[in-house]
């Protein structure tokens, strides 16, 4: 099969996920990981994964599956970052959805969806291992199941949520708040991306959170 993976961050913290599973697919089928829309040409099955920008349906009318992998139970938390938002809610589970690319934002119907608990002691690159694997889960699911693929309409039934995009801003912590009243917002706060921070006496800080290892 000839397959592409779209990823619009050479940055983003999936990318050595992907490439160790590009190497793994071209045992059997040729794989590319490209940057952007502009680059998408034609084949079996075409992932998104991870893009900054939506593309439109006319870009992927030469693949067979044109799919989206979104972090959350759709139609619930479409929009970006939504499992940061989730587990700023408290949520202790993330469901990652496979999903048909449409042109819209996250509004595809479903081929398939895997559900990840996410412990509340787990910092940002642990959160990140967890859901990668899920992602790689989905994207060996359509290919294995490639002659025999289904997908089924997101629920009427349950309203559409909407997260925004995340910026520097909303990683700030309150300096006079406690650590146990933010901590879920330290934990998800990737500090090569969007760092927590806070500002105080005229100066902005940077915090990066690290388990001490035990015994």
């Amino acid at each position: 099969m000839k397959i592409e993976i779209l990823n619009t961050d050479p940055s983003h913290p999936i990318n050595p996920y992907l490439k160790r599973l590009q190497a793994k697919l071209e045992l059997e089928h040729s794989v590319l990981i490209i940057r952007s829309p502009e680059q998408i040409t034609n084949g079996d099955l075409l992932f998104l994964v991870s893009c900054s920008v939506l593309v439109e349906r006319e870009a992927t009318a030469n693949f067979q599956y044109a799919m989206v992998i979104h972090a959350s139970d759709l139609p619930k938390g479409r929009g970006w970052s939504p499992h940061i938002w989730e587990l700023l809610n408290g949520a202790d589970k993330i469901t990652v959805s496979l999903l048909d690319a449409d042109g819209a934002v996250d509004s595809g119907a479903i081929y398939k969806k895997i559900t990840v608990h996410i412990p509340k002691s787990a910092l940002w690159d642990e959160i990140n291992d967890l859901l990668f694997a899920a992602e790689i889960r989905l994207i060996e699911f359509a290919i294995k199941n490639f002659d025999k693929l289904q997908k089924r309409a997101q629920n009427s039934d349950i309203e559409a949520t909407y997260y925004p995009t995340r910026n520097p801003k909303d990683s700030e912590i309150d300096p006079n708040k406690s650590i146990t009243e933010q901590f879920d917002l330290l934990r998800v706060c990737d500090p090569n991306k969007f760092p927590a921070l806070f500002h105080h006496r005229g100066e902005s800080y940077k915090i990066i959170l690290e388990k001490l290892l035990s015994g």
